[in-house]
This record gives C-alpha cells, sequence and structure tokens, in this order.
C-alpha cells in the first residue's frame, strides 16, 4: 500500500510530479544555469523530503574520505536555523543559530563545516581554506534537488519507506523514484535489501550503471552512558518510527514516545510537556537522538534531568565492501574534466 500522509492533497501530487519532473530534465539538459567550485563536489542527497538517514552518510562519507588524506569541507543548507548568513559552523554555538544537523555534523565530523542557503556561496567560503598539500573535497548534504551547484558525484539513499510512499503534498517524497537514473552512486540500508535492490536494478542507466553500496546501521550509546529502564523516547525527526524500531532491537524498553515536528526548536513549553508526560506515565529518564541533543541547552538539560538521566542515542553507519565502494567513487571523481565545462 502507498504511503498517504495527507489524503486529501492526494489530487494535487501528479501536478507536483509534473513540475519536480520538469525541472529534472531542464538541469540535465543544462537549461539551468549551474555554477562550479574549484573543487569536486560530492552530493549526498534522496528523492524523499526527509527520514532517508542523509546526515550520517555525510558522516560516513566524511570520514571515510578524511582518511585517505582529502581535506574534506562540508557544505550544508541548516533548515529552520536563526540566522540567515552564510558562515563556518561553530561546532560549540548555538544550534538555533546555525541549524540542528550543521551542529550534529561539525561536532561530530571534526572538518569545517559551511552552512548558507546559497550552496555555492558557502563552497566559495569553504574553498577559503587553507588545504595545505592535501586535495581538497566539498561533500554537499541534501542536494540532489540543488540545481544550482554543479556536482561531480550524487550519492542518493533509498529506503524501503521510499518504496511505497507517495510524491509531495501528499506524501513525502520530493521526486519519483525515475530520478535514480541519474545517481552516481545508490545508497541501500542492509536490512532493506530485499524490498530495494530489484527496484534499483531498474532504474540503471544503461550508458553508465549507478555504483550500488550497501550500508548497515547501528545503534549505541556512549561508554558509561546511563541508559533509563523505563525511558520516555523523544525527537522530532522525519520518521521517528524507524528511530523507535532501532531502539528496540537494541534492548531499550520503549513505552511512551513524544514526537515533534522535523527541526523543531525546543524551549519552555516543549520541555513541560516531556517532564509532564515523564511524571504521568512513571519514565525514570529520556531517550533521544544526536541531532535533538544539541538543541537542548545546558538549562533545558537540566530539566528533564530532573526526572532521571537524558541518553543519546548514537547512530553509525558500516559500508559492506568499503574499499571497493570508496575506490569505484574517487575514480569517478577522478574522470572528471574540468576544462570542458563553463565556470560561471
Amino acid at each position: 500500500m502507498r504511503s498517504v500522509r495527507r489524503p486529501w492533497l492526494k489530487p494535487l501530487s501528479p501536478a507536483y510530479g509534473l513540475v519536480t519532473g520538469t525541472r529534472r530534465w531542464m538541469a540535465g539538459w543544462g537549461m539551468v544555469r549551474r555554477r562550479w567550485l574549484q573543487a569536486p563536489v560530492i552530493s549526498v542527497g534522496s528523492c524523499s523530503a526527509g527520514g532517508a538517514g542523509k546526515t550520517p552518510v555525510v558522516l560516513l562519507l566524511t570520514q571515510l574520505l578524511a582518511q585517505r588524506g582529502y581535506a574534506v569541507r562540508i557544505l550544508t543548507r541548516g533548515y529552520g536555523r536563526r540566522s540567515g548568513a552564510v558562515e563556518r559552523v561553530n561546532a560549540e554555538g548555538d544550534a538555533a543559530w546555525f541549524g540542528d544537523e550543521p551542529m550534529l555534523l561539525a561536532r561530530r565530523s571534526g572538518v569545517p563545516v559551511f552552512v548558507g542557503a546559497d550552496r555555492y556561496e558557502a563552497g566559495l567560503l569553504a574553498e577559503q581554506e587553507d588545504a595545505g598539500d592535501k586535495v581538497a573535497v566539498h561533500v554537499l548534504d541534501d542536494g540532489f534537488q540543488h540545481w544550482r551547484l554543479g556536482r561531480d558525484v550524487d550519492v542518493v539513499l533509498v529506503t524501503e519507506q521510499d518504496v511505497k510512499d507517495i510524491l509531495l503534498p501528499a506524501g513525502n517524497m520530493r521526486e519519483a523514484l525515475g530520478a535514480l537514473r541519474y545517481a552516481d552512486v545508490i545508497v541501500l540500508r542492509e536490512e532493506e535489501l530485499e524490498a530495494t535492490r530489484s527496484l534499483v536494478d531498474r532504474f540503471r542507466r544503461k550508458e553508465r550503471a549507478p555504483l550500488v553500496w550497501v550500508v548497515r546501521r547501528t545503534i549505541s550509546f556512549e561508554t558509561g552512558t546511563q541508559v533509563p529502564e523505563r525511558p520516555l523516547v523523544f525527537c522530532g525527526i522525519a520518521r521517528p518510527e524507524g528511530f523507535v524500531t532501532m531502539l528496540q532491537g537494541v534492548g531499550v524498553a520503549v513505552g511512551e514516545t513524544v514526537f515533534f515536528a522535523d527541526h523543531a526548536e525546543y524551549g519552555d513549553a516543549a520541555i513541560a510537556r516531556l517532564v509532564e508526560a515523564a511524571k504521568a506515565c512513571g519514565a525514570d529518564g529520556f531517550v533521544t537522538t544526536e541531532k535533538d541533543a544539541v538543541k537542548l541547552t545546558e538549562a533545558l538539560r537540566t530539566r528533564l534531568e530532573g526526572v532521571g538521566p537524558v541518553a543519546v542515542a548514537k547512530l553509525d553507519l558500516e559500508l559492506v565492501d568499503e574499499k571497493a565502494s570508496i575506490d569505484g567513487m574517487i575514480v569517478r571523481v577522478r574522470a572528471i574534466d574540468r576544462r570542458r565545462r563553463k565556470v560561471w
């Protein structure tokens, strides 16, 4: 059964698909002006509006490229942030100012992160960083539908939920899965291969089939973390049910849950709601995601800890057949002849 979140809007989905399909076609034929940065750009994106797991893949790709000696810079938009400036993210700064995902990327990756609605301008700022004797490369977060910045490689995530979903505004899909024919790398989850592999095979381009990466997901808590026995689980992410399932898979006794909108900002009202809900269900603490934890100020976290410990679940990815996967992508980046491009 197709996933329809807002059934009353289903008649509008075909029109939305026509618009996005036309934009993709125009971009493919060079009818959308693209600007190119000096360093290669590797985009991580998806056909869905959220919940595909792009941030963990950006972190994994950044780590693997850095291990191979590249000077990696992350470019991201920062949905819902208070600042409209193009700037480098301060890992010790305010998540509300920079955005929750940019803050998480800055804290976890250990590489410079640049945020801005105009990812080209963010890239220009990034290219002012001294790479020393290393080869610089940009990793673009959520870039598959960012038409105006040229990319050397498009890494596109596909989930089982995407296969079942429909286009906005009734569903959660920005584009139909037919757009996978434009991907250079398609990323599948190991536990969902049965549901997604056959679909991906249908969208391989004949002239150059995309690489297929398989990732293994694990969830854990930092050593020494006190995980509550009866936690209230809360988060503000696109597909919270998947987070709950993963917690149950590692033995967390999920009871009551409170879900906020994706990129929701935590304030006094939200914390009061969590405390009240925890007391009402007899919870002895909380479990949340890293993305949510970066938005909790010290004062807000202290209020939650009045009920019990706040355990932060960490999502990590492992790339199956890592060496062959990264080698194949790097070959594609090196094959790019920038002299044939018109750099605007």
